[in-house]
């Protein structure tokens, strides 16, 4: 079970990536706000597994990674439960539109960096605790480190005023562009968790 739910895990995330980069490509914005919030359902899942096979002298990295995995979770599911109820089902003042609409760049925006920022500092401390034994492992230990650099355009950026100019709603093609590319930088991660966890690991 210990291995199950992780490698599980790792497939649920791997899979709500693929399915939000295949909606963003398609501007299918509940879809892609829908798939989001299984994102850290299959992450936790997957960052549980890395903590519990974590040694002894890397357990303090584990529990922190574990620490910004559950910040991460509860900011995304603020954000996206909110877009796929409130915002969509409507009835809210233009004031308060603004301020949750997450295509106008208002407070939701935000929070969904700040949560993908902790998403990028839990995948950081994650692969620091990671025992890579083999290449494959040694490549998820890699990408989950790097990953943590995110964490710093995530943190910084919405203090800039750079989306300021989403308040009308539109929908920037360079956002989306760099949110593809991000979809293709984690799949690997998914990937090479998901044949860590498999029957032919130790």
């Amino acid at each position: 079970m210990n291995r199950i739910i992780p490698r599980i895990g790792s497939g649920i995330a791997t899979v709500a990536v693929l399915l939000f980069a295949i909606c963003l490509a398609a501007n299918f914005a509940f879809g892609s706000y829908f798939v989001c919030m299984f994102l850290p359902i299959g992450y936790i899942m997957m960052a549980a597994g890395l903590h519990h096979e974590s040694r002894e002298n890397r357990r303090v990295a584990a529990n922190t990674g574990m620490a910004f995995a559950v910040v991460y979770a509860g900011l995304i599911f603020l954000v996206y439960f909110a877009q796929t109820t409130s915002v969509r089902l409507g009835g809210l003042s233009e004031e308060a539109q603004g301020i949750l609409d997450f295509q106008r760049g208002g407070l939701m925006f935000n929070y969904d960096l700040l949560g993908y920022g902790m998403m990028a500092l839990s995948t950081f401390f994650m692969g620091l605790s990671v025992q890579a034994d083999n290449r494959a492992d040694r490549w998820l230990k890699a990408l989950l480190m790097l990953h943590g650099v995110f964490f710093f355009g995530c943190f910084l950026m919405p203090m800039t005023g750079v989306f300021t100019g989403m308040s009308d709603g539109g929908t920037s093609s360079g956002g989306v562009v760099a949110l593809v590319v991000w979809c293709a930088y984690f799949l690997p991660i998914g990937i090479l968790a998901y044949r860590h966890f498999g029957k032919g690991n130790r």
